[in-house]
């Protein structure tokens, strides 16, 4: 799918990189923020005449756009570019910014045409990557619970990070008691129209095991295993990536790549084969809605499919504003044609359960 307000705010921050000093920098990555968000495709804001009224985008920004939608390119950043003598770490900026998605492209991936079976908004249930403030979440698990439940969800899964990872504020195995007691506690007054199941981010290390040992993951209904480091590395990770699905407990790799807009590739791995390991073992692959991972992108999305994998689509957020990225991801899955029936997301409380289980008993 082309997105145009993507492409737009690539060159931008193309041009951010080449500034001299901060201030112009800065005024580039704001036009470029501002592109990311807009509701509507540049290229209808340049014909209405009303693109200079978005904020942040000045004269210099405006006209890039301009150059870009009437040409397909930027003349004026690909001189400034050739004057830099940056070209390089301008091509490797560029690689890290393929396959994300902006808030246009995002509502149009939801809006297009697709077999019934495929994911949308109406067949998603919960969310099932968040963090509350028992780890580095901002708000109280209630809090994030009553906003799930506005957002018409009828089920969550918390999923604080584990104490292997303190720079994230990660939980004792202490704090995991008395997070579960207040589950406990809310799913007793939602009985019935809501539910939180108490899962874990566990910290996938350099060897592919986890942080957490195999009787502590089994306190957990269902355990999320991300790798957060090692993530800037240009090296294979396959076997790394292979030895996280086959920890015993694991349900979800989460944001597999690790990867950030404009800033980091993430892991480099034979995907096809890190996907057939996760088919066969029936964990979830993750696509991360979180705007600046989107990870996996639907690219990929689509190759965890032909493998048979199931997926789950999650919002990574840390706050209630960020509860709104699962549309990135149910976006990319649609992009890739996923069924619901493959998106955990989507399924009963009953099937989770019962998922979640088999995933403690291996």
């Amino acid at each position: 799918m082309l997105d145009l307000n993507m492409q737009a705010a690539g060159l931008l921050h193309d041009m951010a990189a080449l500034q001299p000093e901060g201030r112009s920098s800065l005024g580039y990555k704001r036009a470029a923020k501002a592109v990311v968000a807009l509701p509507l495709p540049v290229a209808d804001l340049m014909r209405a005449g009303t693109l200079r009224e978005v904020p942040f985008i000045g004269p210099s920004s405006a006209r890039i756009i301009a150059e870009l939608v009437e040409g397909g390119s930027s003349a004026t950043v690909e001189k400034a570019v050739a004057a830099s003598r940056h070209s390089g770490r301008i091509a490797a900026l560029r690689g890290l910014r393929s396959g994300f998605l902006s808030q246009w492209g995002m509502e149009s991936a939801l809006a297009r045409a697709a077999p019934e079976r495929v994911v949308s908004r109406e067949s998603f249930r919960g969310d099932f990557q968040m963090h509350s403030s028992w780890s580095d979440g901002s708000e109280h698990l209630e809090v994030m619970a009553r906003a799930c439940m506005a957002r018409g969800h009828s089920c969550m899964g918390v999923t604080d990070h584990s104490y292997g990872l303190p720079i994230a504020g990660g939980m004792s195995m202490a704090d995991v008691v008395r997070q579960h007691r207040e589950i406990d506690r809310v799913n007793t007054r939602q009985a019935g129209t809501f539910r939180i199941f108490k899962g874990i981010e566990a910290n996938i290390l350099a060897d592919g095991s986890l942080d957490l040992d195999v009787e502590q993951r089994r306190v957990f209904e269902f355990v999320v295993a991300s790798p957060h480091s090692l993530l800037r590395r240009a090296e294979d990770q396959t076997a790394r990536m292979l030895g996280a699905v086959r920890q015993p407990g694991v349900a979800i790799l989460g944001h597999p790549q690790g990867r950030m807009y404009n800033s980091r590739a993430g892991v480099a791995a034979d995907w096809p084969r890190v996907f057939a390991e996760a088919a066969a073992r029936g964990v979830a692959v993750e696509i991360d809605g979180n705007w600046h991972r989107q990870d996996i992108d639907a690219v990929l999305a689509a190759q965890a499919l032909d493998a048979g994998c199931l997926f789950a689509l999650d919002s990574d957020a840390h706050s209630i504003g960020e509860l709104r990225f699962t549309d990135f991801a149910i976006a990319h899955a649609r992009l890739a044609g996923v069924p619901a029936d493959r998106v955990i997301n989507c399924w009963s409380d009953d099937r989770l359960a019962a998922w979640m289980g088999e995933r403690q008993a291996i």
